[in-house]
């Protein structure tokens, strides 16, 4: 038995949560991954896959198996980087995540990176928070990008880098004259109070997402009940909604960034309250982080990337 493969083959069928799929994802045949998982079975003396007409789970033991598979497919992963990488020459497969609302200032942290080491192969996905906290305890993101206090509540022990302050905006339609030329861009209006936004029908996002969260505690805060017109589960459906319909959203400094090419939208700071929740980025404190994850912590540092999450997030002028 190649002990390796079947440890792959067991931590794909716990992401895929079927043997076809899973076994499809592998390359493989679904007899050859049922093979494998007997296998395993047999070398560890256990029950690994609680079985049925079809995958029902992992039992108690499976699932300390598939911790020491994910450490061992991470570690093997990091030596191959570490054998074909110098110090100079970072090479390898950089998994990264950001909350989606996170997400430009991820985008824009990746290209950089990549231009600095063309070696490094950044995978960039999107996440919700709770998936972030499983993503960096089970090894499987090498860097993530979310509400740092939350998740240092949530996960020990994590090493740290503050990036911003999230600050947040009412986005809306504007009602230009048909003689007013149009604005070169979206432009940022003059603040208003989180209670302004009680009469307005809201696109936001769903209750599973932290940022709807914060968003309620703010309204609350101010004074209106949460009654949202549309709930969606996509940051570009909060942008795309106000554009071609007749609701409002509440966005965050980033996002308003990254959708400036909107002229026909403006974006105003809300205030009271004042409402500034800290993002950055985090990763597992771990002895050995590949070269590829030295160099993008380098990277965090550098005043070139301070630069630019300074222009894109935080608070937004003209």
């Amino acid at each position: 038995m190649n002990l390796l493969a079947a440890m792959r083959y067991l931590v794909a069928l716990d992401e895929h949560r079927h043997f076809g799929r899973a076994a499809q994802s592998c390359h493989i045949t679904q007899p050859a991954l049922s093979n494998a998982m007997r296998a395993l079975e047999k070398e560890f003396g256990v029950t690994i896959v609680q079985r049925d007409r079809s995958f029902a789970g992992l039992t108690h033991e499976g699932m300390a198996v598939l911790a020491t598979a994910r450490r061992m497919l991470r570690d093997t992963d990091v030596l191959r980087r570490e054998l074909r990488s110098t110090e100079d020459t970072p090479q390898g497969r950089l998994r990264m995540a950001a909350t989606p609302t996170a997400m430009p200032l991820l985008s824009r942290f990746a290209v950089l990176l990549r231009q600095r080491h063309p070696g490094i192969q950044p995978v960039v996905l999107s996440m919700s928070s709770q998936e972030l906290e499983r993503g960096l305890e089970d090894l499987s993101l090498d860097l993530a990008l979310g509400y740092s206090e939350r998740m240092q509540a949530q996960r020990a022990p994590l090493r740290s880098w503050p990036q911003c302050t999230e600050r947040y905006y009412l986005l809306r339609r504007v009602a230009a004259p048909a003689e007013d030329p149009a604005p070169e861009r979206m432009r940022i209006g003059a603040p208003v109070p989180w209670s302004e936004t009680g009469r307005l029908p809201l696109c936001l996002l769903t209750p599973d997402m932290f940022n709807r969260a914060i968003v309620d505690d703010a309204l609350r805060e101010a004074g209106v009940e949460p009654q949202p017109a549309i709930e969606t589960n996509s940051v570009l459906t909060l942008v795309q909604s106000v554009v071609y319909g007749e609701v409002c959203s509440i966005l965050p400094g980033a996002m308003v960034a990254a959708s400036r090419q909107e002229r026909t939208l403006e974006a105003l700071p809300l205030v009271s309250p004042e409402v500034g929740t800290p993002i950055g980025f985090m990763t597992q404190r771990r002895p050995r982080p590949s070269r590829a994850l030295e160099a993008a912590i380098t990277l965090l540092e550098q005043p070139e990337w301070r630069a630019q999450v300074a222009e894109s997030s935080g608070v937004l002028k003209g």
